[in-house]
């Protein structure tokens, strides 16, 4: 039987860093404020001539060079992101080209949050189908580009990076299960209100920008995430505390720390980067692994839960033995 593995990581933030304090300058609220309901501290931000395909392709590159591989190995290109560079040709075809790959399947999906971990699972099918054999997985996003900077509630929050992970065939289980998961009805409590169909017109109001009730996102999420952790353990016959890494979407470090209680599991057993670079939507969890690899904590045969969530609402998990 075919399975396949992660061979690489890679990350990419940009230059610009904007701290709480300079914030507090921008905006009513303050480091502690932000600190103790967050855990933030600092976020990154796009510089003015740099787009999401110009940081998706330093965290690609980065990956490949981890794994060996060069462009004329990989036969599979997916991108979770929510900030394209432009509506088509997809975020995929532009990194693509912009590796010079040669032609193989390369795509883009939206899945906010969660657009990483639906990318892994995908590509996880493709490889342990024997239908690609080197793919490159990413999210990237530019969240700047579309946060009201004049709104304490979102703009504390979210920041621009880009993740990576090469995935290759395997003889023994590497990805182990993927479980995705999305419920529309709470369309109206995480979302971007505008888009080449739905245009702003006169005599809209809402603000052409992230809009979060984020008190009603909380409790929703924390729930979600208790369930999709109920069902990984089950999935695979695992007890609480089996697991040696969490790596979660770096959201909220009180959501993390609600999903950790969930695993019985410390959280000096969980990767925490978003005080680094804030919510970072699909880059968050590969960004958080390739922190956690580079760094020595993850070796090889670690066994990790990887878990979203994200406006939609979308949500998911991959459970794999690096």
């Amino acid at each position: 039987m075919r399975y396949s593995r992660i061979a690489g990581t890679g990350r990419y933030l940009p230059e610009r860093v904007l701290t709480n304090t300079e914030l507090e300058v921008m905006v009513d609220t303050s480091d502690e404020w932000i600190r103790a309901r967050t855990g933030i501290e600092r976020r990154h931000i796009a510089a003015e001539d740099q787009t999401t395909l110009d940081l998706a392709e330093q965290a690609a590159r980065q990956a490949m060079t981890a794994a060996g591989v060069g462009p004329a190995d990989i036969d599979f290109i997916v991108v979770g992101t929510t900030t394209p560079d432009v509506v088509f040709p997809n975020l995929g075809c532009l990194l693509q080209e912009r590796l010079g790959v040669a032609a193989c399947p390369a795509f883009a999906l939206e899945a906010a949050c969660s657009g990483f971990i639906y990318a892994l699972g995908i590509a996880d099918r493709f490889v342990s189908g024997g239908m690609a054999r080197c793919a490159l997985v990413v999210g990237a996003e530019t969240l700047s580009r579309i946060t009201d900077w004049t709104d304490r509630s979102t703009c504390v929050i979210f920041g621009d990076g880009a993740g990576a992970v090469i995935v290759q065939p395997a003889d023994e289980p590497g990805i182990i299960s993927a479980h995705l998961a999305a419920d529309g009805r709470y369309k109206d409590l995480l979302y971007f209100p505008y888009g080449p169909s739905r245009r702003r017109r006169p005599e809209d109001t809402e603000t052409a920008a992230i809009h979060m009730r984020g008190n009603e996102v909380f409790k929703v999420a924390v729930k979600t995430l208790e369930s999709i952790v109920d069902t990984t353990l089950a999935a695979n016959n695992l007890e609480r505390g089996q697991i040696d890494w969490l790596i979660p979407h770096q959201a909220n470090i009180r959501i993390i720390q609600a999903t950790a209680r969930r695993l019985d599991m410390p959280m000096d057993k969980v990767v925490l980067t978003l005080m680094d670079h804030g919510n970072t939507s699909a880059a968050s969890v590969p960004m958080a692994l390739d922190v956690a690899v580079r760094d020595g904590r993850i070796k090889r045969g670690d066994l990790l839960l990887l878990e979203a969530f994200g406006g939609g609402f979308t949500w998911g998990s991959v459970l794999l033995r690096y």
